[in-house]
């Protein structure tokens, strides 16, 4: 099963409200008591949705900020720390490359 990202969700989240907002104005020419009420219900949920999907990227992109930043202020405390850490990776990605 495919790994799932918060980005991969936030795209197809985003994809479904565009389709669903084109099947409403495709629609727009249906009347009767029943389907205005159902169109008003996906209307409103679009909506909410919309706007979860706004919070949800804006919260995404507070914490890959505050993420980035702690990085950024652990490498200057530590530098020689950092330096090791990365030639560690860079050395075990050599060996498992190497094995090929």
């Amino acid at each position: 099963m495919e790994h799932v990202t918060a980005e991969k969700l936030s795209k197809d989240m985003h994809a479904v409200v565009v389709d669903a907002e084109e099947l409403l104005k495709a629609t727009a020419g249906q009347t009767g008591d029943r389907i205005e009420k159902i169109r008003a219900r996906a209307e409103q949920s679009l909506r909410s949705a919309r706007h979860r999907l706004q919070e949800t990227g804006e919260a995404v992109q507070a914490k890959a900020r505050a993420a980035a930043l702690s990085v950024d202020d652990q490498v200057h405390k530590s530098p020689w720390s950092a330096v090791g850490v990365a030639a560690g990776v860079g050395l075990l990605v050599g060996i498992l490359i190497g094995r090929r």
